[in-house]
């Protein structure tokens, strides 16, 4: 691929995106799955952003939910402004006509293999030109924009994986959407293949000024789109910015731990968080937990060591460390009985 894109002053530039407590549920003959409990993401319009994940998490349900091609069963989700899950059948048919795209996974399912490029792009064109839209670009004008005019006039049945992948990337921006929605684009890819994905993923942001969505399970892929989103368990779990992984705090309150610390703090801990200064710590205390229930901490702050014993050597029941009680006598073995004096009698 050749070529260097060049910003237009046509070019109709992003839209912003909103989901918020998003839940969605999948029914099942074993029983309702819920792919999204409660998810809240902010996306700016011209923003390119990774949604990053496992197989599983609800990265792929977000962008159907993005796209329209079906209702959350909770919560809502906006595109430029529009509650998709208030909109007409109409109105929605005409903003995925025109301003918003998805490029499924799998190249091959977006194109006609024995069609060329350039008319895989046409066709691409003609949901907007429907609706009374015409395309500021012209197929061939648009490859050679992205640098894929080497390509327009091949079968991209006949192409390489990369190239089908990026042809199948600018069949969806075709029509010039604002939002661009990619599922998984660089999967099966060579490096040297996947990098152009990348490449021209960045410029239709950069260069058309289009809000870019993209899933990928890639944790390099998603670093390189700047802004990386983690979605686990149907949660939005954390955010990298600038090479930087920070856990998001959930309108309600919730966190989800990174991997690396699930050592120290697995599931079911009981934990303590105190507000220090301007910062939060967040101590295990079950680990550490005696038997009234109370950590090492808690004791000392009684004045009773990690053993139970107080600062004089006694522990609980009064006796000290060689098991003589507050007036001198032995304690004895369980189950003695005491002689007058103080002297235990065997039993």
């Amino acid at each position: 691929m050749t070529g260097a894109l060049a910003a237009a002053p046509e070019d109709p530039g992003g839209i912003d995106v909103q989901l918020r407590g998003v839940v969605h549920v999948y029914p099942s003959p074993d029983g309702d799955v819920a792919a999204l409990r409660g998810v809240d993401l902010d996306v700016a319009a011209g923003e390119t952003v990774a949604l990053l994940g496992p197989s599983g998490a609800g990265k792929s349900t977000v962008l159907g939910l993005l796209a329209g091609n079906f209702t959350a069963s909770a919560g809502q989700v906006v595109v430029g402004g529009e509650d998709l899950g208030r909109l007409s059948g109409a109105r929605l048919a005409r903003l995925r006509a025109l301003e918003v795209s998805l490029v499924v996974q799998d190249a091959d399912r977006n194109l006609l293999p024995y069609a060329t490029a350039a008319e895989n792009v046409w066709f691409a064109q003609q949901g907007a030109r429907g609706h009374g839209a015409r395309p500021t670009l012209e197929p061939v004008d648009l490859l050679d924009r992205f640098g894929l005019a080497d390509v327009a006039g091949s079968p991209v049945g006949r192409l390489a994986a990369g190239q089908r992948q990026c042809v199948a990337v600018a069949t969806g921006v075709a029509s010039q959407p604002r939002l661009l929605l990619v599922d998984e684009p660089t999967s099966r890819l060579e490096p040297a293949a996947r990098a152009r994905v990348v490449d021209l993923l960045l410029a239709v942001g950069e260069q058309l000024g289009t809000t870019v969505v993209v899933v990928t399970h890639d944790p390099e892929v998603a670093r390189r789109l700047g802004r990386t989103v983690t979605i686990s368990a149907g949660r939005v779990g954390a955010e990298g910015r600038s090479g930087a992984d920070h856990v998001l705090v959930g309108r309600d309150g919730l966190l989800q731990l990174p991997e690396d610390v699930l050592d120290l703090l697995p599931p079911g801990s009981l934990v303590e968080v105190r507000r220090v200064g301007p910062a939060v710590e967040v101590r295990r205390i079950d680990a550490e937990a005696g038997g009234d229930g109370h950590d090492v901490r808690d004791r000392r702050a009684r004045g009773h060591d990690a053993r139970g014993h107080d600062a004089r050597g006694h522990d609980a029941r009064g006796h000290d460390a060689r098991g003589h009680d507050a007036r001198g006598h032995d304690a004895g073995p369980p189950g003695g009985r005491r002689r007058p004096g103080g002297d235990e009698e065997e039993t």
